[in-house]
């Protein structure tokens, strides 16, 4: 289990998948600021710590809990370009989206949905709370054991980009661990998004990222990325599970998937022993369902998601998992390269957030002088498939893998909070975490470090029709894993810490007034208490 035990607190609690960015989000908490204050902190400081899984051109949600229960979101994706039907794409011999360079790039989302985020119930100015990443970007962080590993594996894309290279790449070599990367065009961007975010999209810089991505080839006109300005707090869906009410990110996200698989396991999961083979099939066997229903029926502007949750619906999936084995599939699930935090303030506040440039340094590409690297989520997320909800279209999102979720009790009151990165992982590996604090009872160490299994297909267009797994990791006992085989599944056989994901979970005691924390010890992330 966790090496690590919970850590502990009464007054409030940060975590994160970095040491530096928990270490910001504590201080604005110990100097009075909110956990939305916390939040808007330590995503910034993300920018520099993990570049290959956020930045300021990728996409970025959020999940608020208020102290008095009510429940908000933001969501920050953009449109791909409004010139990117199906026949751009067909017309030059394309049968999938390229994951690399400007076709693959979508609007990003994330500084208008931190400029709301803000804008909902911040007490300092984004000025104050990014004047952590600016200096951080001036002086250059030192290059971790993660970052290298990322700059390793897109090495050859990086050296193409003269932004990416100066920084990634210096003297032309991989950097050292340790080694500072200083990042002085990022840190002036920085300094003037904190005076105004909306500004990324209209003026000189957005002509500067449009002009960039017509020379490259995609076919922005300048309107679709003016209008990813417009991120405004919108509800969050809910479904319950354990006597417990989840709230979860709207579209384009799935975490309409996540209450799915609830709906589906309530009930059942509970009554088996933790991670045993009927568990474990049971929670693999929704999580396929759901992807097959994403794949078959849901876009990012349809309500496919709505049917899929009707309790007549529910009920009919529940028969159907009731009476099959494990399905072959024709979906998959691939690796996502996103980071998220999770805070908690002493009134009782709570924020878990998510951002992501899709794949490790997205598109590869940056706005040239600016040090933003452009995401992949277009390229990710929206098909070539003729006709298909998902397909690529104008003024259309692509469908998203993030999501971050809160739990309740029914009175509002708050249970958890939480989230994991991970591509198409991140709606089981959610599910799983919740199972695991709300059947189980384990606290948050135990929880985020507990065996993950992956079904292998989900839904990303890069991958769809590989062959299906289960994957799991070797810490799951030799005899589960038979009984699944026994049961129908692939079983695909894992290293003890290599499903993938680094999730960060803090949960309230309210009876002692206590706040428990803990990061995933898959990376190097930490959760700190004020």
């Amino acid at each position: 289990m966790n090496p690590r035990p919970s850590t502990l607190s009464a007054d409030g609690m940060v975590s994160s998948s970095h040491p530096a960015a928990s270490t910001v989000g504590a201080r604005v908490l110990a100097d009075g600021g909110n956990a939305i204050d916390a939040t808007l902190a330590m995503a910034a400081m993300t920018w520099l710590t993990l570049p290959g899984q956020c930045g300021i051109g990728g996409d970025a949600f959020a999940v608020v809990r208020e102290p008095d229960g009510s429940v908000w979101t933001v969501g920050g994706s953009g449109f791909g370009p409004d010139g990117g039907d199906m026949d751009f794409y067909t017309e030059r011999g394309l049968r999938s989206i390229p994951l690399d360079g400007a076709l693959a790039v979508a609007v990003p989302g994330a500084p208008a949905a931190l400029g709301a985020l803000h804008a909902g119930g911040a007490t300092r100015s984004l000025m104050d709370l990014w004047a952590p990443a600016v200096c951080a970007a001036e002086k250059g962080l030192p290059c971790s054991a993660k970052t290298r590993d990322d700059v390793r594996e897109a090495q050859t894309a990086i050296a193409a980009d003269p932004g990416l290279r100066a920084v990634y790449l210096p003297d032309g070599r991989l950097p050292q661990v340790g080694e500072r990367l200083p990042q002085r065009d990022l840190a002036r961007t920085i300094e003037a998004l904190a005076c105004d975010v909306h500004s990324f999209y209209t003026g000189p810089f957005a002509q500067q990222a449009v002009d960039a991505l017509r020379a490259g080839g995609a076919p922005f006109g300048g309107d679709e990325w003016s209008a990813g300005t417009d991120v405004r707090p919108e509800s969050a869906i809910s479904g319950h599970y354990a006597g417990a009410v989840v709230h979860q990110t709207p579209l384009p996200t799935p975490g309409w998937m996540v209450l799915q698989q609830a709906a589906l396991n309530d009930g059942v999961v509970g009554f088996s022993p933790w991670l045993t083979a009927p568990a474990v099939d049971r929670m693999a066997r929704a999580a396929r369902l759901a992807f097959e229903d994403r794949f078959a029926t849901c876009g990012a502007g349809n309500d496919g998601w709505r049917a899929v949750l009707e309790p007549a619906a529910i009920g009919a999936a529940r028969d159907r998992l009731d009476g099959r084995r494990a399905s072959s599939g024709a979906f998959s699930v691939s690796g996502g390269d996103t980071t998220s935090t999770v805070a908690v303030d002493s009134d009782g506040r709570a924020v878990s957030f998510i951002h992501s440039l899709a794949f490790t340094f997205g598109a590869k590409m940056t706005v040239p002088g600016t040090g933003v690297v452009l995401n992949n989520r277009f390229g990710r997320g929206a098909y070539l498939i003729p006709g298909h909800p998902n397909a690529a279209a104008p003024r259309r999102k692509p469908l998203h893998t993030l999501n971050a979720w809160v739990i309740t009790d029914t009175s509002g009151n708050l249970l958890h909070v939480g989230n994991t990165p991970g591509g198409d992982g991140q709606v089981q590996w959610n599910m799983q975490l919740i199972s695991h604090l709300l059947d189980h009872g384990l606290d948050p160490a135990e929880a985020v470090a507990a065996p993950r299994f992956t079904v292998f297909p989900g839904s990303d267009a890069d991958v769809v029709g590989r062959p299906a797994e289960l994957r799991c990791e070797s810490r799951i006992p030799e005899e589960v894993r038979t009984e699944l085989e026994s049961l129908g599944h692939d079983v695909a056989l894992q290293g003890p810490w290599a499903a993938g994901g680094s999730a960060q979970i803090i949960s309230l005691d309210a009876a002692r007034g206590l706040l428990s924390g803990a990061a995933d010890p898959r990376q190097e992330g930490i959760a700190l208490g004020v």
